[in-house]
């Protein structure tokens, strides 16, 4: 990655870090989840809205609190933008994809037309100990959302 490319992502960031889009709980809220980093003691406590129900359900708000490192909280607010207005299905392979790249210890390339500022953080997969700060608020919302959806599935299998 050339150094004008790093300096990039550095300031995307940065941007987040310092204006988080979608910060703040709010409701209407079906799950909630805390998620703690132990390594660094980075937390996100994470609020997931579905309109609909199962994986054709759309995410209509996703609201957090968040205390860590710019790595975590930019990355929460990047996924706000990616997710929020997207069926179930289509934000878990937005997760899958970011997922993949954090993981990819730097030697993946980042689709940028599914992850968009999501890019920002291919240089932190190269630090693994960074990685899981990036990924906090990503499995806090996994989570969440696979409690709506699971939930919503239970209770159709009841009524049938």
């Amino acid at each position: 990655m050339s150094a004008n490319l790093d300096a990039m992502y550095q300031e995307i960031i940065l941007d987040h870090y310092k204006h988080p889009h979608n910060a703040g709980l709010r409701e209407p809220f079906e799950a909630e989840v805390h998620h703690v980093n132990p390594t660094c003691g980075d937390e996100v406590t994470l609020r997931v809205h579905l309109d609909g129900s199962g994986p054709d359900a759309t995410i209509a708000d996703v609201s957090y609190d968040a205390l860590g490192c710019s790595i975590s909280q930019a990355s929460v607010s990047v996924l706000t933008d990616l997710l929020i207005g997207k069926p179930v299905k289509d934000a878990m392979s937005v997760h899958e994809e970011f997922q993949s790249l954090m993981q990819g210890r730097g030697k993946i390339e980042p689709d940028e037309d599914v992850l968009e500022d999501g890019i920002a953080f291919a240089g932190v997969a190269k630090f693994p100990a960074r990685v899981k700060c990036a990924l906090l608020g990503w499995m806090a919302w996994k989570d969440a959302t696979s409690q709506v959806v699971g939930a919503g599935n239970a209770a159709a299998e009841e009524k049938a």
